[in-house]
């Protein structure tokens, strides 16, 4: 399907985690270990946030396959951030095209995706129809992912960001139901408003597709004291990636099947995904 990564914390290069890890972003486009497909090769993206008084984050989509991309290359080499979205794209059906490729924007909001919904081409319609209409306009694209972010915000995103993707993920089921689909959902989605990251893994057969947030740095410098990078970054420095980045040991834990976590200021949130129905 596709990978992704969210990074928060110390400013650092794009290409820090982009390019330069041994399992890359870059790398899992070509060679990605735990996803359904080898070869993330249908488009790549990332948004990324600059100075506060920047109005909305900056976004990049290119429908290559991002091995393959100079642009992004040159775009990682020179740009620094401390929070940012990436996103390697493996269709599961809608067209390579640039308003498919994740991240998403609305506002300060980026949404990236891993999944899909069974029987999307049955379901859409009745989807479509439940955006709120102030909203209906920003779906550009004709991706699952992208209509799942704008139900969301529909369902107050940007207020409670976990009551509303539990909303979310609740409405897809119940559209499903009403189709005769089973088991209708998979998603790991990250979104953030430029302030807090929120990860979520889900699925309504209750295997999801892996995800994982790297373990606390002030935990990982008393196992490794002579690891430079540990020392370059905070203590509130946090990645969130479909799949770990290297082989450091005890470096990434796995977020629990059907769980929510949040990287935020001060301490960290975890607790259990439970799909609503809106109605």
């Amino acid at each position: 399907m596709c990978r992704w990564l969210a990074y928060s914390g110390t400013p650092i290069g794009l290409d820090e985690l982009l390019y330069k890890p041994r399992y890359s972003l870059i790398d899992q486009s070509m060679h990605s270990r735990m996803g359904v497909e080898t070869t993330n090769g249908d488009g790549v993206g990332v948004g990324w946030y600059g100075p506060d008084d920047q109005p909305a984050p900056a976004l990049f989509r290119g429908v290559g396959p991002a091995w393959g991309d100079v642009n992004l290359r040159e775009l990682a080499r020179v740009t620094t951030s401390g929070l940012f979205l990436a996103h390697i794209r493996a269709s599961t059906g809608t067209p390579v095209q640039q308003t498919n490729c994740h991240p998403f924007r609305y506002g300060r909001w980026l949404w990236c995706h891993n999944g899909a919904i069974r029987g999307f081409r049955r379901l859409r319609r009745d989807l479509l129809f439940a955006v709120d209409p102030e909203l209906f306009p920003g779906v550009a694209g004709s991706t699952d992912s992208e209509l799942m972010f704008h139900l969301a915000l529909t369902f107050g995103l940007r207020d409670d960001p976990v009551n509303a993707v539990e909303r979310m993920a609740g409405f897809v089921e119940a559209v499903a139901r009403t189709h005769g689909i089973a088991d209708p959902l998979q998603m790991t989605v990250g979104t953030t408003d430029g302030d807090r990251v929120w990860a979520f893994r889900y699925s309504s057969e209750r295997h999801s597709r892996t995800l994982y947030v790297s373990t606390a740095v002030s935990a990982l410098r008393a196992l490794y004291p002579e690891n430079e990078q540990l020392s370059r970054v905070s203590d509130e420095t946090r990645i969130v990636v479909s799949e770990p980045l290297g082989e450091l040991k005890g470096a990434w834990q796995p977020l629990p099947e059907s769980s929510w976590g949040v990287v935020q200021k001060g301490a960290d949130e975890l607790g259990a995904f439970h799909p609503k129905d809106p109605s």
